[in-house]
Formats: C-alpha cells, structure tokens, sequence
C-alpha cells in the first residue's frame, strides 16, 4: 500500500502548495526547544536498528503502544523483573518483535499524528513509499536497517538530512555544558545551544531542595545561606551559560507559580526549606514567583527569551513510576486556573520594564485564548521587537494537526499570526524533525484557505515572506541568532 506522503500532503489548494512548494520546503531548521541529548550529538552515535532509534525513548508511541495492549516488555522493552538502567543491550529478535507491535499501532492511529510523524519520518530518511503495516513491517525493518549501519545515519547526519542549523537542548544550571563547547568546536555547520532551565531553583517544595542547593553552591564555589546568595548563584551559572551560547530560558509550571509576597516572607520559606522543613504550596508559591521574577530581570537585562510550559501533570502512575521512573508516558493535562497569578508574575517583571521576551505554552486547549490575549497586556516596549510576549507553537499533547491549527487561528482572531516565531519538536528523537514539515504544510494550507475563501488577496509575494519569516527568520531575530 501507497505511503500517504507525497508533494501534496495536506496542501489542499493551489495557494497552499506554491507557499509551501517555494518559501517553506527548503529552509533550514531552527529547533528552539527539544530534549535531545548533546553527548549523542558528539559522540557522533550510530543506531542498531529502527527500534534502536523509533523506541528507545519515544513516550508518545510507547503510549499508544499500551493503548494497543501491548506488555510492557513490547513496549519499551523492560519485563516485570528489569529496571530501566539494565536494558542497553541490543537484541535482534526482541527488537523486531517490538518493531511490529509498533506497526500494528501506526496501522491502527487513523487520525492519530503518530501516523503522520511515522510516514514523514519513512519517506524523509529513508525514501520508504510503501504504507507501514504489519505485512509491509517486516521488508521495511530490512530496508531501514540496511541503511541505519551506515555512517551517514549517524546522529550527526541524521540532523543534516533535515537541514539543522540551530538546536536548543533542555540543560539544569548545574550542568557544566562541555558536550556543547567540544560540540562548538567540532561541528561548525550545527548550533547545538544549552537552554537554562533551573527547575530545580524553584520546586522547594520537593524533598531534594535542600540536597539541589548544595549543589549549586559546589558547582559555582560559594556558599548558599540566604536569597541573595542563591539568586547570585543562579546569575553565575546564566552567565555561564550565556558565554556557551544560551539563548533561552525553559521554565515548566505544574504547581501555583505566583503568591504576592515581600523579601522577608520569601526569605523565610528559603530558609525554612533549606533547613530540611516542609513548605506548604503557598509557601511554595510565593517563593516560586518572587524567583522567577528576578530571574525574568535576569534574562531582561541578557535578551534571554524566558519559556513558560504551563500545564502538565507528571507522573500520574506511581505504580509505573516506580518501576520506569519519570518521562516515561504517564503525564497529561492539568485543568488548573491560573491567568491571575501570570497576569500577576508578568506584570511583577513588566512594572519595570524588565519583561524579558516571553513564550507561553498552554498544555490544556481552555487556555488558548487566555494565552493569547495575556500576551497582548505585555506587547508594549520600548526597543520595537515584534512580538515580544508568545503564544507557544502547539505543545506536547496539542502538536497534532488539529491543535496546530487551533493555535494558528488563535494567532490570527486574537494577535499576529506574521510575528509567530514558529515550530519546535520539544522530542527527544533524533528522527523528529520532519515535524517542522508537517507544521509549516499545515501553515501553508490554513493561509491557502482563507485566501480562497476571500479573506485575504492573493498577494503571493507577501504571503510568501510571511511564510519564511514564521518558518525561520522570525526565530533567527527573535532570539538573536547570527547564522
């Protein structure tokens, strides 16, 4: 059977298929938010297989592998009596086993991206026509291998198939980054950046707080007592980061993230926290947004774009949590209510124009709209950027083709659709990106139709260059990238 891929793939009108045919296709990749691992980028890996390199940390297929009722040792290949940690070994006819379970579940994802993502990710790496299915699976498990244990398949490569020229990985502050810098100095032709993401900062609520400070203070060789040393601390190691080219700043909000609270309340929860006490959520939240504040003020005054996931909730299985710990397929959407407490963190750093350029992402669709127009409280500035304050590229469970395109039309009935700096992967698969096609096909079709249905004159040669600045050179300002 016939892959659905092809060079009409969701390109519904002629409009769509010039845009995307000639402004979109070919223009390289800036992928600002992704958890892909910079040690495998420098050691250059190579993978055994297509399992290897399909399922060796894919939540989103390992999900709907379970969906499917597949034991866990299909899914991601651990039995009942084995660990995540004792599994890297390869096995041949293990791994094809998994690999037709997961045929059987791309076969039976009518409407489910993973369909889409599975056939892109065929045709764009390995020119593979055929339609994944468990009669098909195993001459496609041949072929792709075949081609895996060739050097040109090696991570590297795999990057330069989709034309890569940016990657932002997801790094703690404690990190010490030297997979970057060798990177930067092995691999001129991909930017592979750290982002600041200092989670573990702000979750005082955890019982590793204490532990996490003390290893802060290790790594940038002071002592942490009080705030102000910890808020030093945090400035050394953006510094840090910033001289190893970070751009952006990545904070995940799970919990309340803003409670009103002056410098003595807030030093006191610190302190209560760090002397190993429990810290209730007001605590928490009170201590967690007089933080992110001043770390907004910190990314002000260094043009770091701050990131904003909202929304998720982690590891709702403890059975399965246990047994495969976190980032394993367990997480989904929250329904909390928090546009008074952004409104309110915002405006903390707004107040004195140390709003730093900002992203917000909505895990839960209710909160598009109020997304899109909290954004619009904070536009005003006086440096002129274009879309300062975000509305996120559609994020984790809404990176389908319908969530793409509710995020789209809410830039357009509510902001600027011109001023969107575009897709991310945030994956940890190297063979990912062919998710920025699917995003910029769907992009190019949802403009086709408005202008075929006479919302807009077919100005070709603006519509154009709008299309490439949301695919790329948005970005490229945006985050003040010299490429």
């Amino acid at each position: 059977m016939k892959n659905i891929i092809n060079d009409s793939f969701l390109l519904h009108n002629d409009i769509a298929y010039k845009l995307y045919h000639e402004h979109a296709a070919n223009l390289p990749i800036i992928d600002y938010h992704n958890h892909l691992n910079p040690y495998e980028i420098y050691m250059d890996k190579s993978y055994a297989n297509l399992t290897d390199v399909w399922l060796g940390g894919d939540h989103y297929k390992w999900r709907a592998m379970r969906a499917m009722g597949y034991s866990e040792e299909l899914v991601t290949g651990i039995s009942a009596y084995v660990t995540m940690e004792s599994t890297s070994e390869v096995n041949a006819e293990k791994d094809f086993k998994r690999f037709l379970a997961y045929a059987d579940t791309v076969q039976n994802s009518f409407g489910n991206p993973l369909y889409h993502w599975t056939h892109l990710e065929l045709k764009r790496y390995f020119d593979i026509d055929e339609a994944l299915d468990t009669e098909s699976a195993e001459d496609i498990w041949n072929r792709c291998n075949e081609l895996l244990g060739k050097q040109e398949y090696s991570t590297r490569n795999l990057l330069r198939m989709q034309n890569v020229k940016v990657l932002c990985t997801t790094d703690d502050p404690v990190d010490d980054l030297q997979w970057h810098q060798k990177l930067k100095e092995e691999l001129p032709d991909i930017s592979v950046r750290p982002s600041f993401r200092p989670g573990g900062v702000l979750d005082i609520e955890k019982s590793s707080f204490a532990e996490y400070i003390l290893r802060l203070a290790q790594v940038t060789g002071t002592d942490i007592n009080d705030l102000p040393e910890l808020l030093q601390a945090v400035k050394m190691r953006l510094e840090f980061f910033i001289e190893n080219g970070c751009r952006v700043s990545d904070h995940s909000l799970e919990l309340d993230f803003y409670r009103e609270a002056d410098y003595g309340e807030v030093s006191k929860v610190f302190d209560k926290a760090l002397s190993g006490e429990n810290v209730s959520l007001d605590e928490a939240a009170m201590y967690r947004g007089y933080v992110l504040t001043e770390l907004g003020k910190m990314y002000a005054d260094n043009d770091i774009v701050m990131q904003l996931h909202i929304g998720a909730i982690r590891n709702n299985s403890t059975r399965m949590f246990d047994r495969l710990g976190a980032d394993t397929g367990f997480d989904s959407i929250n329904d909390f209510n928090y546009a008074p407490q952004l409104s309110a963190l915002l405006n903390a750093m707004d107040r004195s124009d140390q709003l730093p350029k900002t992203i917000l992402y909505y895990l839960n669709p209710k909160d598009t709209a109020m997304l899109m127009t909290m954004a619009g409280n904070y536009q005003g500035n006086s440096k002129g950027i274009r879309g300062k304050v975000q509305l996120g590229s559609a994020w984790w469970f809404n990176d389908h083709k319908t969530g793409m395109e509710q995020q789209l039309q809410a830039l357009c009935d509510m902001g600027m659709l011109s001023n969107f700096v575009g897709m991310l992967t945030d994956s940890r698969s190297f063979l990912s990106f062919p998710r920025h096609e699917y995003f910029r096909r769907i992009l190019c079709n949802m403009i086709g139709e408005k202008v075929e249905a006479g919302e807009y004159p077919a100005d070709t040669d603006f519509l154009g260059q709008m299309v490439e600045n949301i695919c790329y050179y948005n970005a490229v300002k945006y985050f003040g990238l010299k490429i």
